[in-house]
Protein backbone atom coordinates (compact mmCIF):
# COMPACT_ATOMS: atom_id res chain seq x y z
CA UNK A 1 0.00 0.00 0.00
CA UNK A 2 2.88 2.38 0.71
CA UNK A 3 4.05 1.99 -2.88
CA UNK A 4 0.65 3.00 -4.20
CA UNK A 5 0.65 6.05 -1.95
CA UNK A 6 4.13 6.98 -3.13
CA UNK A 7 3.04 6.67 -6.76
CA UNK A 8 -0.02 8.83 -6.06
CA UNK A 9 2.19 11.49 -4.48
CA UNK A 10 4.58 11.42 -7.43
CA UNK A 11 1.66 11.76 -9.86
CA UNK A 12 0.39 14.75 -7.89
CA UNK A 13 3.83 16.38 -7.97
CA UNK A 14 4.11 15.65 -11.70
CA UNK A 15 0.78 17.39 -12.31
CA UNK A 16 1.75 20.33 -10.13
CA UNK A 17 4.95 20.84 -12.09
CA UNK A 18 3.04 20.54 -15.38
CA UNK A 19 0.76 23.37 -14.24
CA UNK A 20 3.78 25.46 -13.17
CA UNK A 21 5.34 24.96 -16.60
CA UNK A 22 2.11 25.92 -18.36
CA UNK A 23 1.80 29.03 -16.22
CA UNK A 24 5.44 29.99 -16.72
CA UNK A 25 5.11 29.61 -20.49
CA UNK A 26 2.30 32.17 -20.55
CA UNK A 27 4.44 34.82 -18.82
CA UNK A 28 7.12 36.29 -21.07
CA UNK A 29 9.04 37.57 -18.06
CA UNK A 30 9.82 34.05 -16.79
CA UNK A 31 13.44 33.02 -17.23
CA UNK A 32 13.97 30.18 -19.72
CA UNK A 33 16.31 28.52 -17.23
CA UNK A 34 13.46 28.25 -14.73
CA UNK A 35 11.32 26.48 -17.32
CA UNK A 36 14.18 24.10 -18.16
CA UNK A 37 14.65 23.29 -14.47
CA UNK A 38 10.92 22.61 -14.05
CA UNK A 39 10.96 20.31 -17.07
CA UNK A 40 13.94 18.40 -15.68
CA UNK A 41 12.18 17.95 -12.31
CA UNK A 42 9.07 16.75 -14.12
CA UNK A 43 11.10 14.25 -16.14
CA UNK A 44 12.90 12.98 -13.04
CA UNK A 45 9.55 12.38 -11.33
CA UNK A 46 8.23 10.60 -14.42
CA UNK A 47 11.33 8.39 -14.51
CA UNK A 48 10.90 7.54 -10.83
CA UNK A 49 7.24 6.65 -11.38
CA UNK A 50 8.15 4.35 -14.27
CA UNK A 51 10.87 2.67 -12.24
CA UNK A 52 8.43 2.03 -9.39
CA UNK A 53 5.81 0.66 -11.77
CA UNK A 54 8.29 -1.76 -13.29
CA UNK A 55 9.48 -3.03 -9.93
CA UNK A 56 5.91 -3.92 -8.95
CA UNK A 57 5.31 -6.10 -12.00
Amino acid sequence: MALANHLDELQRKHGDIERQIDEAMTHPSVDDLEIVMLKRRKLAIKDEMEKLRHTTH
